[in-house]
């Protein structure tokens, strides 16, 4: 049987946790942070967990990452 390649995007913007968990980076941080809201930058701030719909489907990119 051949391999399973990884999404090269996936890799780069996700990761697992110890859990099986999908850490990603917080949406919406790019720019235009001055009409933001001080409590929206400051909640946005880090990575979060992924949500189990989405991170269903990034597992499926990430094969071999569990």
């Amino acid at each position: 049987m051949p391999k399973m390649k990884t999404k090269s995007a996936a890799k780069k913007r996700f990761s697992m946790t110890a859990n099986g968990h999908v850490k990603a980076g917080v949406a919406g941080k790019r720019h235009g942070m001055i009409k933001r809201s001080t409590k929206f930058v400051r909640d946005a701030s880090g990575t979060m967990i992924l949500a189990d719909a989405d991170a269903k489907i990034v597992k499926k990119y990430m094969p071999y990452d569990r």
